[in-house]
């Protein structure tokens, strides 16, 4: 019997990525089984969708602890117990420390609404615009211990159209990210994503 890759989400708002990689591992297209969902934020939307799901929940409040050491000695435990494989940054807002991004180093990824390196950081869409950019997009990639520039596995692309303002866009390249991250988890799953340096390999199936 072939070993079905355990994913853990880690979210922070409306779990919107969250919820297209739990269809995609519910009607087969991923296989693998998520077995957690963890957020530092207890009113985060997300809960709700991994509630419905029937996905168990781990709360870790940043709010609750004295400082960002403390929480991700906390964090770093729960991800620890999940015994996931794949961990899944989507939509969480806060920069992991170097701990966590080395222990989990080629087995965790991260959504952005942009086409990396241009854009990274906050409001991605809204640096497009102001940029004047005619293309925009998604990436999904590993996490290293920079912001937003780990190697790269997928991207999609999106073209801004002249009466887009951010809202607009934003709508359309979460359209193409709920396409790109189950590819990227699918292709996780089935080992075939090999890092070389700063280039990710896809190997064949």
């Amino acid at each position: 019997m072939t070993y079905m890759k355990r994913i853990a989400v880690i979210a922070s708002g409306r779990g919107s990525n969250f919820q297209a990689v739990v269809d995609r591992v519910s009607d087969g297209y991923i296989p693998g089984t998520c077995v957690r969902l963890i957020t530092d934020n207890p009113n985060a939307y997300a809960i709700e969708r991994a509630r419905n799901a029937g996905i168990p929940v781990s709360v870790v409040d940043f709010s609750s602890f004295p400082g960002k050491k403390e929480y991700e000695g906390a964090l770093l435990a729960t991800m620890e117990e999940s015994g996931a494989d794949l961990f899944i940054l989507a939509g969480y807002m806060r920069i992991l420390g170097q701990e966590i991004v080395h222990r989990y180093s080629g087995r965790m990824m991260n959504i952005h609404p942009a086409l990396l390196p241009s854009f990274s950081g906050l409001h991605a869409q809204r640096q497009a615009l102001d940029y004047g950019a005619k293309v925009a997009g998604c990436t999904v990639h590993f996490v290293d211990e920079g912001m937003d520039t780990g190697p790269i596995i997928i991207q999609r692309c999106v073209p801004v159209r002249a009466d887009d303002d951010e809202e607009r866009l934003s709508t359309r390249i979460l359209q193409e990210e709920h396409g790109a991250l189950p590819e990227a988890v699918k292709l996780f799953c089935e080992d075939r994503l090999m890092i070389d340096g700063r280039t990710v390999c896809v190997l064949p199936p």
